[in-house]
Order: C-alpha cells, then sequence, then structure tokens
C-alpha cells in the first residue's frame, strides 16, 4: 500500500531551517494499522500531511499503490486524494454553519454523486459512528467528543482505501476518548481499512495493532502489538 523511501521534509524559519521528516522509510501494508506516537515537534504531523498527498516531500518518494505521490501531477494527486484518502484533521476541520449531514456529505462533491446520494451516504456514515439521530445539528450543538465522530463519519463516507487521523483523541475528557477509542478500534477490527493514527496518547496507543515511534523527525521503532 504504503512504500516511504528517504523522506525528507525541510523548512525554512527565522531560525534557519527546520528538517520536520530526516530520511524516513517506511511500510504499511494494504489493511494495515499503524499509531505513530511520540512527542510534540517529533514530526507526526508533518509524516500524515505526507502520507496524503497534502504536502509533497523535500526528498524521496512516497508511493501509494505504485503511484509516487511525490512526482505524480497535481490533477493526479487531487483525484487520489479526493477517491482513496480520507483525512481527519486535528480538531475535526468541521464548518461550523453547516449540520453534520452536510459536512458529511461535503466530502462526496468532487466525486460528482447525485445530492440524493450523498445525503443518503451521509446518514449511513453518521449512523455508523453513532450520530444518525443527530445529523441535523451543526457542530456548535455537539460536544467535542461528537464533533470529532462527525470529522470521522465525513473521512469514512466516501469509503477510502487509506484512514489518516492527526490526533483524534487530543484534549478529549476520559469517556470520550475511550469511547471515541473503543469505535477506532471496532473500525480497524471490522473494516481493515489501511489506517495511520499519529498520537500522543498513551490509552490509543495500547490499543494498536501496529506502533510505531518518532522522535525528531525519524521513525525510531515499529512494533507489532499483541491483539
Amino acid at each position: 500500500m504504503y512504500h516511504l523511501t528517504g523522506v525528507t521534509k525541510s523548512y525554512r524559519s527565522a531560525q534557519g531551517p527546520v528538517r520536520a521528516l530526516d530520511g524516513v522509510g517506511l511500510w504499511i501494508e494494504a489493511g494495515d494499522t499503524l499509531v505513530v506516537q511520540g512527542p510534540a515537534g517529533a514530526g507526526k504531523s508533518t509524516l500524515l500531511r505526507v502520507l496524503g498527498g497534502v504536502e509533497r516531500p523535500t526528498r524521496g518518494s512516497v508511493e501509494l499503490d505504485g503511484t509516487d505521490l511525490a512526482t505524480v501531477t497535481e490533477a493526479r494527486l487531487a483525484r487520489i486524494r479526493a477517491e482513496s484518502i480520507g483525512t481527519v484533521p486535528h480538531g475535526g476541520g468541521l464548518t461550523p454553519g453547516l449540520s453534520a449531514r452536510e459536512n458529511v456529505a461535503g466530502a462526496l462533491v468532487p466525486l460528482r454523486l447525485r445530492p440524493a446520494d450523498r445525503g443518503e451516504l451521509a446518514d449511513e456514515a453518521l449512523e455508523k459512528v453513532g450520530l444518525g439521530a443527530r445529523r441535523n445539528c451543526p457542530p456548535s450543538e455537539l460536544g467535542e467528543g461528537d464533533r470529532r465522530r462527525v470529522a470521522l463519519a465525513r473521512a469514512l463516507v466516501k469509503r477510502p482505501a487509506v484512514l489518516l487521523l492527526d490526533q483524534p483523541t487530543a484534549g478529549l475528557g476520559a469517556g470520550e476518548r475511550d469511547g471515541l477509542a473503543a469505535l477506532l478500534e471496532g473500525l480497524w477490527d471490522e473494516h481493515r481499512l489501511t489506517c495511520v493514527v499519529v498520537t500522543e496518547d498513551e490509552v490509543l496507543a495500547r490499543r494498536a495493532p501496529r506502533l510505531a515511534t518518532m522522535s525528531r523527525g525519524r521513525v525510531t521503532a515499529i512494533a507489532r502489538c499483541a491483539g
């Protein structure tokens, strides 16, 4: 599914160049779930953006099913992102003025489905995350845990091959965190999606089928965890 070779990502700052990723090499098989853990500034979110095609590496290759996201055309990259990659950004990234259903259905607009079909699929996705009864609520009427579930439904609604989640449980209370972690674990077991989660959450890391640790832009260890 994913094959990363020598992936480096550098930025310019007032203090000089910053190397957020430093020669990362990584295999992620189809159907694999990888949780990436590390402290703030380790490069976790940058890695996720590179995997999602949001950013291109400064050097190295990021192959997704044999297509190098580092060199593919912008048009092709946009199509891959629209069709094959579901992303839950840090904080959820919902549109405040839209209902939960409208937020989820919006992910299907690039696929040119009929509005009725988009609405039906959005309802199914919200049911899957336990929010079918609240589909008409805007984000302001939902708790933070439920907003994260809407963001997850939006990522899942197009039935992507890859699901990428950036700090999905950050800032949640223990009950909401445990509920969302259990939901994610159920999705891993049921759908066998290729899934990459970056987190600083020890609880979520303990549930990981496969755990990688990052430090200073490098993947320092990968372990297969006990089921």
